[in-house]
């Protein structure tokens, strides 16, 4: 497993990032299919594409 991948799950999770972006960032970083558009939220959208960035800098934006 790629440690930065985990490393940034784990962070998310202890941050309390929203689920929607998890799961969003997740799929972009392993380069997954987004989902259909009337399953897209926001926080998913910026996740997404904040995985195919391979960005961490906006987790704190989505934290609860």
């Amino acid at each position: 497993m790629n440690q930065a991948y985990y490393d940034a799950v784990v962070k998310m999770e202890e941050m309390g990032v929203d689920a929607e972006y998890i799961q969003g960032w997740q799929g972009g970083f392993l380069h997954n299919p987004e989902r259909e558009e009337q399953r897209l939220t926001e926080a998913y959208s910026a996740g997404f594409e904040d995985g195919q960035n391979g960005t961490t800098d906006n987790f704190g934006k989505w934290a609860k």
